[in-house]
């Protein structure tokens, strides 16, 4: 099991170059920027270098924050991802980076580290239970330069305009307010009933008749629940799956009032702006993947004896742990973060 490691930065000065790490997957690596965005306004002089692969980079090569993002191509093929990077292996020796933090901590990003023999490095903890970000956190701080916190405040470079105008195209009336439904788990035993998701839209739309509800994404993960869910939602709901790349769905959901989703990289996208998010959980391990922050609310199974259990298959054949959460108790802990 990996325990946090590192080596310290004892120089008196501040760093000036430092090389992040983080190949894969996409919440994986949006849930790293809020804590690098901290770093980056505790030391605004420092020119942080990012490496990742060419399938998580949009959104990093969207903001401010990263001095340069080294693209990494291979797909998600470990022996490509490893050729890719030891033709950058030159680029990043000529460019002395003081300080390695290693946050994806695998054999690629290990021999990266060592190559670079850096003055302080620090390698990210994969295994214990503690939530993601927390480990994000602690492994930045084991570098000696201080705490990081959450910083939700992004420099974002995308086009506000067209955004807007797809929003119209697809259904938004402006005078509405936007709330995201992202049934997007994974397995079976992390989808909450679809016919949930419609109760919990009519209780919302009760509440506040100018409310409207927005799906973002990839429409081969969402479908058929998409269909099921234009049909009972009508106009009310809003689909823009496949009209966003990541970069863009990122700004998107910097708009809404609150997410409702399953456990998907879009809700680490929310949580990481401060955007009220509401998770649903179900065989995901809650101690590794809920949302931080008070504006975050984690919905789970860690007090089921077969809870956090990340099986595809529920043992009992009935999703109990998702099934027990009703629209009506969803619907009360919805308000409660809108109101918050």
């Amino acid at each position: 099991m990996d325990e946090l490691r590192f080596k310290p930065w004892t120089n008196k000065n501040a760093p000036g170059r430092i090389v992040v790490i983080r190949y894969q997957a996409m919440g994986d690596m949006v849930i790293t920027l809020p804590y690098l965005n901290d770093f980056k306004r505790q030391f605004p002089d420092a020119q942080l270098y990012l490496i990742t692969t060419a399938e998580v980079s949009a959104i990093p090569l969207s903001l401010g924050l990263f001095h340069k993002v080294i693209v990494i191509k291979g797909g998600r093929s470990a022996k490509r991802q490893f050729f890719f990077t030891l033709c950058k292996l030159p680029f990043l020796l000529w460019q002395r980076h003081e300080v390695v933090m290693d946050l994806q901590n695998n054999k690629i990003s290990r021999v990266i580290r060592r190559v670079l023999r850096p003055k302080a490095w620090c390698a990210f903890d994969r295994f214990s239970a503690r939530s993601a970000g927390e480990r994000v956190a602690l492994t930045i701080a084991g570098l000696g330069l201080g705490k990081v916190k959450l910083n939700t405040e992004f420099d974002q470079h995308v086009n506000e305009q067209i955004l807007t105008e797809k929003l119209i195209s697809c259904g938004w009336k402006q005078d509405h307010l936007l709330i995201v439904l992202n049934p997007a788990g994974a397995f079976d035993t992390r989808h909450w009933p679809l016919s949930n998701y419609v109760e919990l839209a009519s209780l919302l739309k009760k509440e506040n008749p100018r409310f409207q509800f927005l799906v973002v994404g990839l429409k081969n993960k969402l479908h058929p629940s998409i269909d099921y869910l234009k049909s009972m939602l009508k106009a009310d709901l809003i689909d823009m799956t496949d009209q966003t790349d990541p970069a863009e769905a990122f700004a998107l959901v910097r708009r809404v009032k609150l997410l409702i989703t399953e456990d998907s990289g879009l809700m680490h996208m929310a949580w990481v702006q401060a955007v009220p998010t509401l998770a649903i959980f179900g065989s995901t391990r809650s101690d590794w993947s809920s949302p931080q922050g008070a504006w975050s609310v984690c919905l789970n199974s860690s007090d089921l004896d077969c809870g956090n259990c990340m099986l595809e298959k529920c043992i009992h054949g009935d999703n109990r742990c998702l099934t027990r959460y009703t629209p009506a108790f969803v619907y009360e802990k919805a308000i409660a973060l809108l109101n918050r």
